[in-house]
């Protein structure tokens, strides 16, 4: 075999390159950074956040993607109390669950005290590979009572998407329409620990992944509650994954308080399920509102 030819940098390229590695090394605070992870002198919590790897590094990435890419405009995040506990209710969809990413950097990068959203998501998305580490060290964790209460009781805020795989897995022509909130289960929690409740309505994750298809066989086969197919994928294969670049609006409501009920309230089954509707009524007519607001999908 010939020796392979060693074609030298252009002195651009090579100057472009340079500059771009001293811009990784000024990095404020990235040697810091690397040094505790080599050494392990970093902490993470019980439920496998990592506060220094989230702020350092997966928020900035995720930053060009909010701000550049879907152009989130984000409304009322303000309402958000500044301190102590509250769960944010927000509408899903989307086919990927982009959405609770893009929320959960609105308030890490645009509320006044810089709050981190701790997201619950269900057990498959803690069996997917990267994803569910990444997710864990993100601060999300699983959906189930027990973690929210303790999350609760901590004074954090924890992000309840209700429509679960009915709203991401809802096909094109149910696009903004919110589904059935399950039994009341974010309820009877916020009852029983008195938390307030913030609507949040998210507008743009419909047209980033539009499902036109869903094939239900191959999705049993695969154990995923659905297998959809978009305008481009499975055509591009894994570039089909990227998401198109729709304009996205976030609002967060007014806080509704909890603490005004009895004690007992949560064991009230009518009281439930009234208050659920009525939450998702209010996140639905955030959501149109705001559809007519954005204005063009992509532009």
């Amino acid at each position: 075999m010939a020796d392979a030819e060693i074609i030298p940098l252009d002195p651009k390229d090579r100057r472009d390159a340079q500059k771009a590695l001293e811009a990784v090394a000024n990095t404020p605070g990235i040697e810091d950074f690397i040094r505790r992870r080599l050494s392990g002198d970093y902490e993470v919590d019980d439920f496998g956040y990592d506060e220094e790897l989230n702020r350092t590094i997966l928020m900035p990435l995720v930053r060009p993607l909010y701000e550049t890419y879907f152009r989130v405009r984000t409304l009322g995040v303000d309402r958000i109390p500044n301190e102590g506990s509250a769960l944010l209710i927000a509408n899903h969809s989307g086919t990927i669950p982009l959405d609770a990413v893009m929320m959960q950097y609105a308030v890490a990068a645009e509320h006044p005290e810089k709050r981190l959203v701790r997201n619950v998501g269900a057990d498959l998305v803690w069996d997917l590979p990267l994803i569910g580490p990444l997710g864990r060290k993100g601060g999300n964790v699983v959906a189930c009572d027990e973690d929210t209460n303790e999350l609760i009781r901590r004074g954090e805020l924890v992000g309840v998407f209700p429509e679960g795989y009915k709203g991401t897995g809802k096909g094109w022509s149910e696009r903004y329409k919110l589904q059935r909130f399950g039994r009341g289960g974010f309820i009877e929690v916020a009852l029983r620990t008195k938390t307030p409740i913030v609507p949040v309505a998210i507008v743009g994750a419909e047209e980033a992944f539009p499902m036109i298809a869903n094939l239900k066989g191959l999705a049993r086969m695969f154990g995923f509650p659905y297998f959809p197919i978009t305008p481009t994928f499975p055509l591009f294969g894994p570039l089909g994954l990227l998401p198109l670049p729709s304009r996205w609006v976030i609002e967060f409501g007014d806080p509704i308080p909890m603490d005004t009920y009895p004690d007992d309230a949560s064991e009230d089954a009518m009281l439930v399920f009234d208050l659920s509707d009525q939450i998702r009524d209010n996140i639905q007519q955030m959501v149109l509102r705001n559809l007519k607001k954005r204005g063009g999908a992509f532009f």
